[in-house]
């Protein structure tokens, strides 16, 4: 069942809980609640461009990682590329990832599973951690994975919700532009006689040859009203 005391990672959320770093570390925390044996958890995404955003339940389990993306060996490089959960029931016996094997039981980590949700050219990869041997073995299986995927849906919403924002934003732009464009393209049909896509390629060149936004050279041409245009506009198409 979702845990009323973190809004962020089910429904109800404010701008603040959607961030990535805050959305991983509600999966995290929540994940070591509802896992038996688990005695702490990491989290983070790929695939969604730069630095990966990640999250750790304790202080020593970021050195598991970093030491994991470091080296490119270690469940989580594994599960990314298995897109299947890779698991490791006694740390003491395993004879994989000597680094991340030797500065596991250091911490005291005796086991560990790491699960992979893959959406929309998006991975989110949970791993999960035990004091004790063989504690994990069910984990995949339980509610840390019904937690795993909603969350990854809930980055890719995120993202999508971003993008459109980005696009909304970029429309107003354009729409508030568009105006001083058409007065601009019309200054330039009038002082060279020409039609109006003729105009607006005229503008677009000078945008592109004195390397300034297309509004920036429109809002001039508008605010020179043509004059001394003729003149310069030929100077600069020569």
């Amino acid at each position: 069942m979702p845990d009323t005391e973190h809004p962020g990672l089910w429904g109800t959320e404010s701008a603040e809980s959607a961030l990535p770093g805050r959305r991983l570390s509600d999966l995290v925390e929540q994940a070591v609640r509802c896992t038996d044996g688990c005695c702490g958890a990491s989290g983070m995404v790929s695939g969604d461009g730069g630095e990966p955003p990640a999250a750790v339940t304790h202080p020593d389990l970021a050195a598991l990682v970093a030491v994991q993306l470091r080296s490119g060996d270690g469940p989580i490089p594994a599960a990314l590329e298995r897109g299947e959960p890779v698991d490791s029931a006694d740390l003491l016996r395993e004879e994989r990832w000597p680094e991340y094997r030797a500065l596991a039981l250091d911490s005291g980590v005796r086991s560990s599973v790491t699960i992979p949700f893959r959406r929309s050219a998006l991975t989110v990869a949970l791993s999960l951690y035990s004091f004790r041997p063989g504690a994990l073995q069910d984990a995949p299986h339980g509610p840390a994975r019904a937690l795993g995927d909603l969350a990854t849906t809930c980055f890719v919403r995120d993202r999508s919700y971003r993008a459109a924002l980005t696009e909304l934003d970029q429309l107003g732009t354009a729409l508030r532009s568009r105006p001083v464009v058409d007065q601009a393209c019309g200054i330039v049909m009038h002082v060279l006689g020409c039609d109006a896509d003729a105009a607006f390629g005229v503008l677009r060149r000078i945008s592109q040859g004195t390397n300034r936004k297309l509004t920036e050279v429109a809002a001039a041409v508008v605010g020179r009203r043509g004059r001394g245009l003729e003149r310069e506009l030929a100077s600069l198409l020569n």
